[in-house]
C-alpha cells in the first residue's frame, strides 16, 4: 500500500500516516482499532507495530538519499540503514525489497554533479579516532572477503552488519581531523559495499542496491574517486545480472568517467573497462543477434583494458583491488567474450583464470568454471561441457550463494537444444537432486 492508500482505508490524512511512520505523532486508540479491522490482525499486532520498533524514524524506499550535502546527513543515514538490518524485522523487510532502477538515475546525478560534502569535521563528543582505527576497518573488510569468498555470503554477511553497526558507526560519531576523516569515509565505504555485495550473493537485491547506494554516498563524503568508480562498477555487475542492460551502461560508463578523472592507476581504469565492455555486450545483445558493431566495440574496450592492466601494480592502487586479482581479470574477459560469442577465446581465459584461483578463492573459481562450461557448449563440445559444470554442483550445494546456485540452473537451462540426450537428463536429474537435499 502506499501511504495515500493506507491512510484513506484508516481514515486520516497522508500527513498524519506519514508522521505515524516518522514517530512524529502519536497513534489515538480509535485508529489503532481501525487498524486492526482494516488489516484482519489482532490488536497486539498493532500494538507491536506502533510501540515495538527501536527506532523513531521510518523511511520509504530508498532508505538512502545519495543527494544529502552534508557528512552529518550521511552518517545519519548509514547509522539508518545499519540499526534497521540489526532489527529482525526490518531486516525481513529490507530483505524482500526490490530492485529499484529508478533510483539509480538520482544516484548517478548526485555523484556525478552534487555538491561535494566536507571530507570530515571534527566532533566536540564520541572517541577519538586516528589512522590506527580506519586501517582495522580496511583489514577487517579483507577478512570478511575472504571469508566471504571461501564460504559464501550467507555465513558472513551478519558480521558484516553487525561491525558496522557496533564499530563503525560510533567511529563516524567520533572526533577526527580532514585527513583521518577522509579515510574513514573511504574505509566505511569499502565494508558497506561489503555489505551489499553478499546481500547481492543472497539474491535481496533491493537490500543490495541500498548498501551501494549509501557505499557510493560515504565515498563522496571521503572525496574519493576511486572507491567511487568501484561501487560504480558493483552496481553495474548487479544490473548485467538483473538484465538491466541501459542501467549497466549507463552506470559503467559513469564508473569509466570517474575513473579518468580521478586519474586511476591502470589495474583499476582496466577494471572499469571490463565493466564496461559487459554491460556493452548485453546492451546490445551481440551474442544473440551477431551485431557485429557491438561486438567490435566489446573487443575494443577489452583490448583497452587489457593492455592497462599489464602494466602492473602502481603505488596508488587502493586497498580494495589485491582482492581481485590476476584471476579476477581474466576471469572478467572471458566472461565478456562468452556473452558476444567468441567462446573458444572465453574458454581460453576461463582455463587461465581456473589455474590461477586455486583454492583461496572458490566461490569465483565455480563461477569461472559455469562460464567455461558455457563457452564449451558454444563451441559444440556438450560432454565436456556437462563434466565442467558437474564440478560446480557440490560447491552449489555447500557454498550459501543464491547467486552461485542461479547460475548453475542457468546452465542447465541452456542445454534445453540438447534435452533430449541421455547425457543431459543425466545431468539435469543428479543436479535437482542434489540441490534438492
Amino acid at each position: 500500500m502506499s501511504q495515500e492508500v493506507a491512510a484513506e482505508a484508516v481514515g486520516v490524512s497522508p500527513t498524519t500516516w506519514a508522521r505515524w511512520e516518522r514517530g512524529e505523532q502519536g497513534v489515538r486508540a480509535r485508529h489503532r482499532a481501525r487498524m486492526a479491522l482494516v488489516f484482519q490482525v489482532d490488536s497486539t499486532e498493532v500494538e507491536r507495530w506502533i510501540e515495538g520498533w527501536a527506532f523513531g524514524e521510518t523511511s520509504s524506499w530508498p532508505l538512502v538519499d545519495c543527494g544529502g550535502v552534508s557528512l552529518a546527513a550521511t552518517v545519519k543515514s548509514a547509522e539508518h540503514l545499519w540499526r534497521f538490518e540489526m532489527d529482525p524485522s526490518r531486516r525481513h523487510l529490507l530483505a524482500t525489497l526490490p530492485f529499484m532502477p529508478a533510483a539509480l538515475g538520482e544516484w548517478l546525478t548526485s555523484w556525478n554533479y552534487g555538491l561535494s560534502v566536507a571530507p570530515a569535521t571534527a566532533h566536540d563528543s564520541g572517541p577519538r579516532v586516528g589512522h590506527a582505527d580506519v586501517g582495522r576497518i580496511t583489514e577487517a573488510r579483507k577478512a570478511f572477503s575472504q571469508m566471504d569468498q571461501q564460504f559464501g555470503a550467507g555465513l558472513v554477511r551478519p558480521v558484516i552488519i553487525k561491525y558496522l553497526n557496533s564499530i563503525v558507526a560510533p567511529l563516524l560519531h567520533g572526533r577526527y581531523d580532514t585527513r583521518v576523516g577522509a579515510a574513514l569515509m573511504t574505509a566505511a565505504a569499502g565494508m558497506t559495499e561489503l555489505a551489499g555485495w553478499t546481500a547481492f550473493d543472497l539474491g535481496r537485491h533491493g537490500q543490495a542496491q541500498l548498501h551501494f547506494g549509501q557505499a557510493l554516498k560515504l565515498a563522496k563524503a571521503g572525496d574519493d574517486s576511486l572507491t567511487g568508480a568501484w561501487v560504480l562498477t558493483t552496481l553495474t555487475q548487479q544490473a548485467i545480472y538483473l538484465r538491466e542492460p541501459t542501467w549497466a551502461l549507463w552506470l559503467a560508463r559513469a564508473a569509466v568517467d570517474t575513473a579518468r578523472r580521478g586519474q586511476a592507476p591502470p589495474r583499476v581504469l582496466a577494471l572499469t573497462l571490463v565493466k564496461e565492455a559487459g554491460a556493452m555486450a548485453v546492451q546490445a545483445g551481440a551474442a544473440e543477434r551477431h551485431d557485429e558493431h557491438g561486438a567490435r566495440q566489446v573487443e575494443r574496450l577489452l583490448l583497452e583494458a587489457e593492455r592497462l592492466h599489464a602494466q602492473g601494480p602502481a603505488d596508488r592502487d587502493p586497498a580494495w583491488l589485491p582482492s581481485y586479482g590476476e584471476p579476477g581479470f581474466t576471469a572478467a574477459v572471458g566472461s565478456c567474450w562468452r556473452m558476444i560469442g567468441e567462446h573458444r577465446r572465453a574458454a581460453a581465459c576461463a582455463e587461465k583464470a581456473m589455474r590461477e584461483y586455486g583454492e583461496r578463492f572458490p566461490r569465483a573459481m565455480r563461477f569461472t568454471q559455469v562460464n567455461a562450461a558455457e563457452a564449451q557448449l558454444g563451441m559444440g563440445e556438450l560432454e565436456q561441457a556437462l563434466d565442467t559444470a558437474r564440478a560446480v554442483i557440490p560447491s552449489a550445494k555447500s557454498l550459501t550463494s543464491i547467486r552461485l546456485v542461479e547460475r548453475v540452473r542457468e546452465f542447465s537451462g541452456g542445454l534445453e537444444p540438447y534435452g533430449k540426450s541421455m547425457l543431459v537428463r543425466e545431468f539435469r536429474d543428479h543436479l535437482n537432486s542434489e540441490l534438492a537435499a
